[in-house]
């Protein structure tokens, strides 16, 4: 589902409509913004409506901090995770959001004794995202510095903000002003301190949220997903994709379908689309040749390997 969603639109290689249905709205495709805030956030309240007076859960506020045993437990989990969020990162256009899934997917099969179930409370499942996006960061950066192609929206707005002062992005940005990286790393350091620093001082604040009331919390949750999807590109169509994608995500959770997959395929899908297609190509249109190439050049055969070992390693019965 979320690979066909990620479909609609202009096609990148030969300006065709694919799912438009003749459709304007549809030519710039589904804004992946919209399905996140849809299936993570308008779904949750309607899951909650639902449950509404089922059960009553006392809120008790207690120590805010895990203690130091618990930073030695999941150091290598946020070793592991931090490492697939610089990765991800560096794939131009994955971003934290990809980054986050895989990471919380790589704890739930790797965590054999959590500390809360999955999808609980567990706090491998809140560690391991939140590493990933953190690490994410730098990674982004890695392409945006040396080839000049955004990592995610955040870069791409840096990108516009050096090219407004005369800087290219790319190869040449690190020779011409070196001095440059430095001030990047400089500054993200800087931010991270911070980031730290308000971050501790707000949590009693942040966590007395979960003590509103449900009737008060999920209207103000439903503004700001309207908000935010309008905000991204100021069009309505936006919010209409993420009132759909709200009701499916409720339907999916409601019968315990994953989340996680149909988001990918949204993000992911044109990139594999358009890459698979642009190997074929380079094998002059002949199918068994690009599948022999997976396995004769040294790049493709060992990310073939890798591949199939992870996929192995997710599933040994496969």
């Amino acid at each position: 589902m979320g690979i066909i969603l990620g479909l609609v639109g202009i096609d990148t290689l030969t300006a065709a409509e694919r799912f438009t249905f003749g459709n304007l709205e549809l030519k710039s495709g589904i804004n992946y913004i919209s399905c996140l805030l849809g299936l993570f956030g308008l779904s949750e309240v309607l899951i909650q409506m639902h449950n509404l007076g089922k059960r009553k859960v006392d809120v008790v506020i207690g120590k805010l901090l895990p203690p130091l045993n618990y930073y030695i437990r999941f150091l290598p989990l946020t070793i592991r995770t931090a490492i697939i969020g610089v990765v991800v990162g560096a794939l131009p256009g994955a971003g934290g959001e990809v980054g986050s899934l895989l990471a919380y997917d790589h704890a739930k099969r790797t965590v054999k004794k959590p500390t809360r179930p999955f999808g609980k409370g567990a706090y491998e499942g809140l560690v391991a995202p939140e590493t990933a996006v953190m690490s994410s960061i730098g990674g982004d950066m890695i392409p945006m510095l040396t080839l000049g192609i955004p990592g995610d929206a955040v870069t791409a707005v840096i990108i516009g903000a050096l090219t407004i002062h005369g800087l290219t992005p790319g190869p040449m940005l690190l020779v011409e002003t070196p001095e440059l990286f430095w001030i990047i790393v400089g500054t993200g350091m800087v931010s991270l301190l911070f980031v730290a620093l308000w971050g501790l001082s707000a949590l009693s604040f942040f966590a007395k949220v979960i003590a509103i009331p449900k009737h008060i919390l999920l209207p103000i949750i439903i503004f700001f997903t309207v908000i935010g999807s309008y905000g991204t590109s100021n069009s309505v169509t936006d919010v209409y994709w993420m009132i759909a994608f709200g009701v499916v995500g409720y339907f999916l959770k409601l019968y315990k379908f994953p989340l996680g997959p149909m988001v990918l395929g949204i993000i992911l899908g044109p990139q594999i689309d358009v890459n698979l297609r642009r190997a074929i190509i380079s094998e002059e249109g002949s199918l068994p040749g690009f599948f022999t190439s997976l396995f004769t050049h040294p790049i493709s055969l060992i990310l073939s390997l890798l591949v199939i070992v992870i996929r192995h390693y997710a599933n040994p019965y496969l």
